[in-house]
């Protein structure tokens, strides 16, 4: 039996996991899903974000969804305490080094966009986010007091060829399996910052000589980061996939979710080598400020359910209704009330579980 490990977490993470579990078990009734701890939840029972025996269950798992970590209740304890370490370690863990965010703007929510819907209607980019190195993992780091009294913040940007190369290769496996855009970015578009950092020469030289011993055929640009970010307002629809570091793919996703109409609808998908289970996960975080109200979107956790489905567990079909059921429910005027409606949490997984039933 192929086991789903479900991992709730903080703030409205078990609200929104609760709903994508509902949808598990009506279109893959055979899957075993499983229940563990992780972040806040996890200290709060165990005295630390990850257990070894969470971990030892993700890694004998098919595939992992989990909700959010962290909030204020956390924060003054030691950062490699924090919920948050619980999540790096997650991650680090299972090596699930390639982390694969979609910025897709459903039709129903083109006027919901922080854009005019001129230019993200139709959107679908597919951010490719290196997530187990640079400098969330670099070494050394720290803060340290020097001989004068002042105090210095330390964070080290560490990349190796290697790991550069293997989530390059994920980059453009994606681009060569997902139509072609007729823009200079119709393929990969490579973000760095070749122009003032060391790393960043060693991403473009890396990602360059991959691309020509084994993928001149699928379209390659090059662009930093900066202007990324200021291309994904303009002109995002001439997107198709961005590869950036750990740092540059974390920022520059965040903003395409303000072009999809909310954050509270990006899921995610984090992998590693084939074989290996995934990590899924909505990337609107913990929200403490909303969390027990019952108001959180969960539909970012069903699309991360919809993602573990179709590249962990190897069942495109029940992916591709859970896709349609939500584009559905959305079309039907369901929404929570960061995508202008007044639905709750659950009613908005009611909608969903609706709309599959008419499919």
């Amino acid at each position: 039996m192929q086991t789903l490990l479900l991992l709730p977490g903080d703030g409205v993470g078990p609200e929104v996991i609760a709903e994508a579990r509902r949808v598990a078990e009506r279109v893959a009734p055979d899957l075993g899903l499983e229940l563990g701890l992780l972040g806040g939840a996890s200290i709060d029972a165990h005295g630390e974000p990850l257990t070894a025996a969470t971990l030892a269950r993700a890694r004998a798992s098919n595939a992992i969804l989990m909700g959010a970590v962290g909030g204020p209740k956390w924060e003054g304890i030691s950062r490699n305490l924090r919920p948050e370490a619980g999540l790096l370690g997650l991650r680090k863990g299972l090596d699930v080094y390639a982390n694969l965010r979609p910025a897709v703007c459903f039709p129903a929510l083109a006027d919901a966009s922080a854009l005019k819907r001129d230019l993200v209607e139709g959107l679908d980019i597919m951010i490719v986010r290196e997530l187990t190195s640079g400098v969330y993992f670099g070494e050394p780091r720290g803060i340290e007091t020097l001989a004068d009294g002042t105090r210095r913040g330390l964070d080290s940007q560490v990349y190796t060829s290697t790991e550069i190369r293997r989530v390059a290769r994920v980059a453009f496996e994606l681009a060569r399996s997902r139509p072609r855009k007729n823009t200079a970015y119709s393929g990969v578009l490579s973000c760095d910052k070749a122009n003032v950092m060391e790393t960043g020469v060693l991403w473009r030289e890396e990602v360059t000589r991959l691309h020509a011993e084994q993928f001149s055929d699928v379209p390659l640009a090059h662009m930093y980061a900066d202007a990324c970010a200021m291309h994904l307002v303009r002109a995002p629809r001439t997107l198709n996939v961005i590869l950036a570091d750990n740092l540059f793919g974390d920022i520059l996703s965040d903003e395409a979710a303000m072009l999809t109409g909310s954050i509270g609808m990006l899921p995610s998908a984090a992998l590693g080598d084939p074989g290996t289970p995934g990590l899924y996960e909505p990337v609107h975080g913990s929200a403490p400020d909303i969390a027990g109200q019952g108001v959180a979107n969960p539909c970012a956790a069903i699309l991360s359910l919809e993602m573990a489905l179709r590249w962990s567990l190897d069942r495109a079909p029940a992916a591709d209704r859970v896709r349609q059921a939500v584009e559905r429910a959305l079309a039907s005027g369901a929404a929570t009330r960061d995508i202008g409606g007044a639905l709750s949490t659950r009613q908005m997984g009611d909608a969903v579980l609706k709309a599959l039933d008419q499919l």
